[in-house]
């Protein structure tokens, strides 16, 4: 059986989970711009001030630092420093013909622990547990990754 068609149980696993992660990042950028339009301020660069249909009466205020538009702005940063790498190792994870079980767990223990990570942010939790959440996604990429080794080494 092929490896890369939805007929694989493991493909068809890793499909819904990459899935989820991309929908993440993404709505994580329009969460933030819905916050940035919200409280009509947190913009990121100076053109940001230039009046528009959006922005009819901008002021210079506008380009300061937001704690409620920047908090949204850190978790979509840490997204993009963390979902691409799962989205490369659960393929070549895949690709080395992985049991059913194993993927599914790492699979959507990853998309679970961002989605944790993202509730522990989101709602001011510690440092502590949002590096829980961090180190158990972390660990489920660097994992995949040395499995795919461990198979191509035997």
């Amino acid at each position: 059986m092929p490896l890369l068609t939805l007929d694989n149980p493991v493909f068809a696993a890793y499909v819904i989970a990459a899935a989820l992660m991309v929908l993440k990042i993404m709505g994580q950028g329009w969460m933030t711009v819905y916050r940035m339009m919200h409280v009509k301020g947190g913009f990121a660069s100076p053109e940001d001030l230039q009046p528009g249909a959006i922005n009819k009466e901008p002021r210079p205020g506008q380009l300061d630092p937001d704690d409620y538009v920047e908090r949204s702005r850190r978790i979509h940063r840490n997204d993009l420093e963390n979902i691409p790498a799962f989205l490369v190792a659960g393929l070549l994870f895949v690709a080395v013909d992985p049991g059913l079980l194993l993927a599914q767990v790492l699979f959507y223990g990853f998309v679970a622990a961002r989605l944790c990570h993202f509730l522990a942010y989101a709602t001011k939790r510690s440092h502590e547990v949002r590096a829980t959440f961090y180190t158990i996604g972390s660990l489920i990429v660097i994992f995949m990754a040395l499995y795919v080794l461990g198979v191509l080494a035997l």
